[in-house]
């Protein structure tokens, strides 16, 4: 029992270290990774790439994880920065999506990740509650019918209770 506790704790815990790290998401090192800025975006928002990787040239950027397909880096005021945009599309899905992009010269590819979140303030909000099935909860759409119902069960329980101790007594049914 103190294992299994044990265990779930050091899993809550890695994935809250995780959940922590919230900077524009960098796949690579330093030199040359792919900046996603925001590194959180909501289905319908703008999110800006930028990359030293292709020293300043165009790159093919591809989002087609999170369905908004391709676009272009082109060469930006910064010196040797490429920087590009796209759409995050409005029936993207909560997640982490890798966004890469291939310069125009050279074989160098670099990625980047993207976390697609819903907003509550447009009225976006993950799924609760419960689903009306027609079938009603613990006290129904009507208080009587529960009532009898549960009523009917218990004179069933009783009438087989019964009829099970006959049995065993050896009276007969």
């Amino acid at each position: 029992m103190r294992r299994t506790a044990r265990l779930l704790s050091a899993a809550a815990l890695a994935v809250a270290a995780a959940g922590l790290v919230a900077a524009p998401a960098h796949a690579d090192d330093d030199e040359g990774g792919l900046e996603v800025y925001p590194s959180s975006a909501e289905p319908g928002g703008q999110v800006t790439v930028n990359t030293s990787a292709c020293d300043g040239d165009t790159a093919e950027g591809d989002a087609g994880a999170v369905g908004a397909g391709a676009f272009t880096l082109a060469p930006s005021s910064h010196e040797g920065d490429a920087i590009g945009q796209f759409r995050v599309p409005p029936s993207a899905q909560p997640g982490t999506y890798e966004i890469v992009a291939k310069c125009a010269e050279g074989d160098r590819e670099v990625s980047g990740d993207l976390v697609v979140t819903l907003s509550p303030v447009r009225g976006q909000v993950q799924p609760r509650g419960s689903v009306k099935t027609g079938v009603g909860g613990v006290m129904g759409p009507d208080p009587v019918q529960t009532a009898a119902g549960v009523a009917a069960l218990a004179v069933a329980a009783a009438g087989g209770t019964w009829l099970l101790h006959r049995r065993a007594r050896g009276d007969g049914i």
